[in-house]
């Protein structure tokens, strides 16, 4: 995750007046994609799940972890 300006290959979100973007490339192979606001003991930030994250060999998926 990473702040960025839109480009002509990203496809572009607007959720609860946040923007998120994706390049359109990772989010075919990505779907589907789940953001999250999660406060956890270990403090509070951004979860991310797709479909790459239940793929074999990837990390947890997740920003918070």
């Amino acid at each position: 995750m990473a702040l960025d300006e839109p480009k002509e290959s990203d496809q572009v979100f607007n959720e609860n007046g946040l923007t998120f973007l994706i390049d359109k490339e990772l989010l075919e192979a990505a779907k589907p994609i789940n953001v999250e606001f999660v406060e956890t003991p270990r403090g509070s930030g951004f979860a991310i799940t797709s479909a790459l994250s239940n793929k074999e060999g990837s990390g947890c998926g997740s920003c918070s972890c």
